[in-house]
């Protein structure tokens, strides 16, 4: 109930059927009018706020936001738990991650390899824990990320973090310990394939090198998805 309410007058704030600076009903009202009680009101409302659509006026009322009408870019963690989202990260990251390692590779200082080489072995040394080792790979992406010396890289894979890694228990779900050794060990592999070029100041071939492991990542993610569609549809015969 409370999703449908907050769907409702996320339309109407979008639509401009409730302009910016229009006040809302009361949740009194709201909820008499809804045949709602006024918890999925009070929810609502909260998730209204949090998006940033409405903003609460002291002792006035709730108001659509003078700034409801641009939709800040998000990706919420709940939308990383099927393998089609995180597909659909794994392709915008192919282009992101492809062309920071090149501009990371021309203007990289010492103080960024250090850093970079640092979150490299922090996920060896995390290699049996997979929350620190995404940590890690979370923080090796960022340390690239500044070595480009550009600040919207920096920001846009900070708001990422951890999405930027999907979990290991998705793609390696009822596999052997062989199999959890054998990935870890190929992603290593392509992180410091990237480290090793961007170290060089070889732009062209941290490109690929990190072009090579989204590649991968995307490969491996795709493939497990056909295989979960053919075992839905063996079930269902």
């Amino acid at each position: 109930m409370t999703d449908d309410l907050f769907a409702k007058f996320e339309a109407e704030i979008r639509s401009g059927a409730l302009a910016p600076g229009s006040r809302l009903p009361t949740q009194k009202e709201i909820a008499l009018s809804e045949a709602v009680s006024r918890t999925v009101v009070r929810e609502a409302f909260a998730r209204l706020a949090a998006q940033g659509l409405t903003v609460s006026r002291q002792g006035s009322g709730v108001f659509v936001a003078d700034t409801a009408e641009y939709r800040a870019f998000q990706i919420t963690r709940d939308e990383l738990n099927e393998l089609a989202d995180v597909i659909k990260l794994l392709e915008m990251r192919l282009a992101v991650e492809t062309e920071m390692a090149g501009l990371a590779a021309s203007r990289r200082t010492t103080a960024d390899i250090g850093a970079i080489q640092e979150a490299l072995q922090d996920m060896v040394e995390a290699i049996d824990d997979p929350v620190a080792s995404a940590k890690a790979d979370a923080s090796f992406h960022l340390a690239i990320a500044r070595a480009t010396q550009n600040d919207y890289y920096v920001r846009l894979v900070d708001f990422l973090g951890l999405r930027l890694v999907p979990p290991r228990n998705l793609y390696l779900r009822d596999q052997p310990r062989e199999a959890h050794d054998a990935y870890v060990a190929r992603v290593l592999g392509e992180h410091e394939a990237i480290v090793d070029a961007i170290v060089r100041m070889d732009p062209a071939r941290a490109r690929e090198a990190a072009r090579h492991h989204m590649q991968e990542s995307l490969s491996r993610h795709s493939m497990l998805s056909a295989s979960a569609r053919i075992r839905d549809r063996a079930s269902e015969s």
